[in-house]
């Protein structure tokens, strides 16, 4: 793939215009958040305008040659976390995320051929990543909604740290007694949802969703191109037939007015609603809105006053060449729902049917993390992944900030590198004057960090609280195949993203991980080592 590269120095004044027209804007309050926008499948590291600044972007920008069509797809930038000393700052705090649509949209890139510098930064979300694979995590114990595992292991591409691994997971359900679901699908029909990738795909995606509906449940359709248009409202979920016919009658064409039918959307599920039910708006949109409210940020004030509807939003997204995850992102986050990127049939499977439960059906709202390190142990951490997701220490005990949802059968993964007291690897600190001596602070009771988590019953305003120290006893010489598994997952984000923290990440590297897990027995995961092997070859 010829391409030529051009650096550009553009005004901030001019990329904030741009962004009310659709072509992406910083939004959510995110800071140096920009939309990465690639040419031709090539790469753009992120730069941003930052409003603090004198104003001045630089855009790397990658274009086709001659005779090429163009690719407009948009990331917003990814600002890596880099280590944190405990000393200055011992406690890390963030929103769950169960969103899996970096993975899948990462497999489409390399099944096209993409090598590594062809895949820009920005798509690479490594939670996503991580939260995309099962694994064999404890269940709930009690009333809690998720159960917790703790594993701490040598660090794979860091030799001077450690690794740690939380995973929650909570009860699949089953979905005969799952609450009543009243669904709207909000479905684009814009002219650029015509390619087969695109509405086809979501025809037979969401037909695969029906057939597992029944009569408890209600469904509403909703499109939208250059006016919205309700084609369905409060229809049986055991009718199938009516459903299936509406959905397979669709056309595209047009303008993409994506607010108008958000505004639709709500209202129907307003008036269907259930108490005590599924009230879901389900969008499926390759993202590339274009009439009426188009930036991020507007879309995201829009979403996050109709989610106090008590109306959850699930986004799936499809097709290439124009693709706007930073929307379709921002509109799940706001939502109080979850994306993923349907890439294949097969994946529509994965995410509406064998996950259906996690999907569709909220077990808590609102999931926040507070990690606390202590300094006696540890002396510095990096939390991979979660950017878009930190919280201020602050905002762990705010009811009124929003976080996370988990689903049923949901796991939630991430985790942090450790830098043990005594490590050769050293952690810039501040000095401190009045902190120095704080009594307690370092005790070497044997816990090198506690993790706290936050959360919500679905349909409460108030948060629960729940603790789980973690001792040196959590440290194993030779881990568990889950959490080799999830190393090589992390490494492999850290490749792709030529992170500036990759250390000793290789190819060579992740094989020989994977190779301590017996992929066979999961799909999923047997791809993941096709994928790794498969890029390796494209670069």
């Amino acid at each position: 793939m010829k391409k030529k590269k051009i650096w550009a120095v553009l005004l901030g004044a001019i990329v904030t215009s741009a962004s009310l027209f659709g072509c992406g804007s910083s939004g959510g309050g995110r800071s140096n958040s920009a939309s990465a926008q690639y040419e031709g499948g090539g790469s753009y590291n992120g730069a941003a305008y930052d409003s603090g600044s004198a104003g001045w972007v630089a855009t790397d920008v990658y274009v086709d040659t001659p005779g090429e069509d163009w690719n407009t797809e948009e990331y917003n930038s990814i600002g890596e976390i880099g280590y944190q000393s405990v000393a200055n700052s011992p406690l890390s705090t963030f929103s769950v995320d169960v969103d899996t649509a970096s993975y899948s949209n990462l497999r489409r890139m390399i099944e096209s051929g993409y090598n590594l510098e062809d895949i820009p930064a920005g798509a690479v979300r490594i939670e996503e990543m991580l939260n995309y694979f099962s694994y064999d995590y404890n269940l709930p114990d009690g009333e809690e909604p998720f159960g917790v595992t703790t594993v701490i292991g040598d660090c794979p591409w860091n030799e001077d740290a450690k690794l740690l691994q939380i995973g929650l997971k909570t009860e699949e359900i089953d979905l005969s007694e799952a609450p009543d679901s009243n669904l709207v699908f909000l479905l684009d029909v814009s002219g650029s949802m015509y390619s087969d990738d695109k509405l086809p795909l979501l025809q037979k995606s969401f037909a695969l969703l029906v057939e597992e509906l029944t009569e408890k449940d209600r469904v509403s359709i909703v499109t939208y191109a250059g006016s919205d248009k309700v084609v369905l409202k409060g229809v049986s979920g055991d009718e199938k037939s009516t459903i299936i016919d509406a959905l397979e009658s669709l056309e595209a064409g047009g303008s993409t007015n994506g607010a108008d039918g958000i505004e639709t959307a709500y209202r129907l599920a307003e008036k269907y609603f259930i108490e005590g039910g599924n009230n879901r708006v389900i969008l499926a949109t390759d993202g590339d809105l274009n009439v009426g409210v188009t930036s991020e940020s507007a879309l995201e004030k829009l979403i996050t006053e109709k989610k106090e509807s008590g109306v959850f939003l699930s986004v799936l997204g499809f097709g290439t060449g124009n693709i706007k995850d930073n929307k379709m992102e921002t509109l799940a986050d706001k939502g109080n729902g979850n994306y993923a990127y349907i890439d294949s049939l097969n994946e529509a499977k994965k995410v509406l049917v064998e996950q259906m439960g996690a999907t569709l059906v909220t077990v808590a709202k609102d999931v926040k993390l507070q990690v606390e390190f202590n300094p006696a142990y540890v002396a510095g951490y990096r939390l991979l992944g979660y950017e878009n997701r930190m919280l201020q220490t602050e905002d762990f005990d705010d009811d009124k900030k929003d976080a996370g949802e988990i689903g049923a059968g949901h796991m939630v993964t991430a985790l942090y590198e450790i830098i043990p007291v005594g490590s050769a690897q050293k952690i810039p600190q501040a000095e401190l004057r009045y902190q120095a001596n704080q009594g307690n602070a370092g005790v070497e009771n044997g816990e090198w960090l506690n993790l706290n988590i936050r959360y919500k019953d679905p349909e409460s305003d108030a948060s629960k609280l729940c603790s789980y120290p973690v001792t040196e006893d959590a440290y194993m010489a030779r881990p568990t195949e889950d959490f080799y598994f999830a190393a090589a997952v992390a490494e492999f984000g850290l490749l792709i993203r030529d992170s500036e923290y990759k250390g000793d990440a290789s190819f060579e590297n992740i094989r020989k991980l994977l190779k301590q897990v017996d992929t066979d027995a999961d799909e999923y995961k047997d791809e993941f080592v096709y994928l790794v092997r498969k890029l390796q070859k494209n670069s």
